[in-house]
């Protein structure tokens, strides 16, 4: 599942034209690099949800075999806009990506799929050390234990890739939500774990993004 849908307002005059996964960074659209990541690590099937100028991802996903959901009349958030995709994604364990960031070192998704344990967890999240979080300048969303059980606090920066089970998102009443309040929910289960990623990893949420992302991305090339 990749998460298209947003506005992408802190890009300001480079979303005037386009949606924020069409802006490039190093010669290629956002949301390539993101899919690049899902067909390496053979995701099948791939969707996307669709909410600002979405014509234009419509149009630019058809050929690369991306099924698309244009949330109508609003955007549902990251909870909502995964539960109102389960029709074509299936009802097991979903990977979601976001898709504002670039990754530089191993594929997380295959990461993830590796330390995937679904008998002890119901969402496995990829968390990057503050110290390789590139473009994101706060202490971070989780501090993850020696087991991997992660709660929230300082430490790591979710890096926006998960594996997550979908049956607690038929537990939220309302229509647009966002996953936190599942994570919520898993965590007091203690059922919500993190997988600490090894490479550097990039936030473009805002321009300055873009140049921080192709530095990070030469840097690696060397």
């Amino acid at each position: 599942m990749l998460f298209a849908a947003g506005f992408g307002t802190r890009m300001k005059e480079l979303t005037q034209d386009q949606p924020k996964p069409m802006i490039k960074v190093a010669g290629k659209a956002l949301i390539d690099h993101a899919l690049a990541l899902s067909k390496a690590a053979d995701c099948d099937p791939i969707v996307a949800n669709l909410h600002y100028k979405a014509a234009m991802l419509e149009a630019h996903l058809k050929p690369r075999s991306v099924q698309t959901v244009i949330e109508t009349p609003e955007i549902l958030e990251t909870g909502g806009g995964l539960r109102n995709a389960l029709p074509l994604l299936g009802q097991g364990p979903v990977i979601t990506q976001n898709t504002d960031a670039i990754w530089a070192g191993p594929n997380p998704i295959e990461l993830l799929c590796r330390a995937w344990k679904p008998e002890k967890m119901d969402g496995l999240l990829i968390c990057v050390p503050t110290g390789s979080a590139i473009g994101h300048e706060s202490s971070g969303d989780f501090t993850l234990s020696d087991t991997g059980r992660i709660e929230r606090g300082p430490g790591t920066v979710y890096g926006g890739i998960q594996i997550i089970k979908t049956d607690r998102l038929h537990d939220i009443e309302e229509t647009k939500f966002s996953l936190n309040l599942v994570w919520n929910k898993m965590l007091e289960d203690k059922r919500l774990f993190g997988l600490s990623y090894p490479g550097q990893w990039c936030d473009v949420g805002h321009p300055d993004g873009i140049t921080l992302a192709e530095d990070m991305l030469d840097r690696f090339n060397v």
